[in-house]
């Protein structure tokens, strides 16, 4: 008896999925009738999504390197920083753009 109750506990809960997952599609076919403009809005939301990473990315690794830029001073791990630092200096001065 008790697998009868886990299997009909089971069906509910699938039929209540079913339901909801019909509402969401009707509502998006109801408020995303011209599929042009859903993926016009979605390619130009796209690509400012990657805009934005690629700018935040660059914000984020400047403010990590300016930081250990700091730390080049302290005896054990100074050198690992100026190396690290002069590496990416060369590089740059290598790729200019």
């Amino acid at each position: 008896m008790k697998w009868l109750r886990k299997m009909a506990k089971t069906v509910r809960e699938n039929e209540q999925k079913g339901a909801q997952e019909a509402l969401m599609e009707e509502i998006f076919h109801d408020m995303y009738h011209e599929r042009k403009r859903i993926y016009k809005i979605n390619f130009v939301r796209g690509i400012f999504f990657g805009l934005g990473s690629a700018i935040g990315g660059t914000i984020i690794l400047a403010l990590i390197i300016s930081i250990l830029s700091l730390f080049v001073n302290i005896p054990v791990i100074g050198d690992f920083f100026k190396n690290t630092r002069n590496t990416i200096e060369q590089s740059q001065q290598s790729n200019p753009q």
